[in-house]
């Protein structure tokens, strides 16, 4: 499944942070690609570890 999520991707000291603000998810690295590929490692953990939701007879989503 495919999710766009928002990266802001900013210089901290000698290296970038990256959080994603939809989910308060961050990580870091020496560079831009490396704190957004950190993210992007953190968040798949994220989403592996988060029930995913389930559909009901009627359509309606809900979470277990």
């Amino acid at each position: 499944m495919n999710r766009q999520l928002t990266a802001v991707i900013r210089r901290k000291g000698d290296g970038f942070v990256a959080p994603c603000p939809e989910l308060d998810i961050a990580s870091q690295g020496e560079t831009v690609e490396t704190a957004r590929d950190n993210l992007r490692v953190a968040l798949d953990l994220f989403f592996e570890c988060v029930p995913q939701p389930k559909l009901r007879n009627d359509s309606a989503t809900t979470y277990s």
